[in-house]
């Protein structure tokens, strides 16, 4: 147990934060739900009911959605774009290991499976993560626009408008203002990662340059 914990702790502890605050969203959610139903005379609703609303689906996707979105593109944009001194970027005056070509490690008995294939494997394989967070963001955004239009037809229906369909929903201004308001903060955040890493410092995170780096060292070291 103690080695599972050594060697899988980051992921570990992350999955239990990720459980324990989407637990408080969940219960805290079912009771602005139920005050918001009180308040107009509805019928009060219990946990399941509430799992499955539209209202629960399009708040947790809008979510994901944006953080799927910020790992694609700094994933992507890291490749070609540097800043200087920050411990999130490659540095540009350096040939970094990983801009190697993994076909020149074809015969290396470790390589992953992808990489000894080669081919349109090995293409797929080198583009994999950004493409799993493009994908991750794709899904997100397709269960904002379905949990989403059934929420706002519930609005409209209850204020003697129409329903919509999910690509109904996806031309109107508050599909566009949820997502875009949750973009705005994520961006902001990896700017905040990227520019904060040039001068301050973490002792011990990888995320961070050693304490005794230059302001203008880049990549953490």
């Amino acid at each position: 147990m103690g080695k599972i914990w050594r060697n899988n702790g980051l992921s570990i502890t992350l999955v239990v934060l990720f459980l324990a605050f989407l637990a408080g969203q969940i219960f805290t959610g079912l009771l602005e739900c139920n005050d918001e139903r009180r308040q107009h005379g509805e019928e009060l609703i219990t946990l399941a009911p509430y799992l499955m609303s539209g209202q629960f689906w399009e708040v947790t996707a809008e979510n994901w959605e944006s953080e799927f979105l910020q790992m694609a593109a700094y994933v992507l944009l890291t490749v070609s774009l540097f800043q200087r001194g920050s411990s999130e970027s490659k540095d540009p005056d350096k040939s970094e290991a990983v801009d190697r070509d993994p076909r020149r490690s074809l015969r290396k008995h470790d390589v992953p499976g992808p990489v000894r294939r080669g081919g349109w494997r090995l293409k797929l394989y080198e583009n994999s993560l950004s493409l799993a967070f493009a994908a991750l963001f794709l899904a997100s955004m397709a269960a904002h626009a379905l949990g989403g239009a059934v929420a706002y037809s519930e609005d409209q229906l209850a204020h003697g408008g129409m329903s919509v369909t999910p690509l109904q929903y996806l031309g109107t201004s508050r599909f566009w203002f949820e997502s875009f308001q949750n973009w705005q903060s994520e961006f902001l955040a990896l700017l905040g990662m990227v520019v904060l890493s040039i001068y301050l410092r973490q002792r011990g995170s990888p995320e961070s340059k050693p304490v005794d780096a230059a302001h203008s060292e880049t990549g953490s070291g």
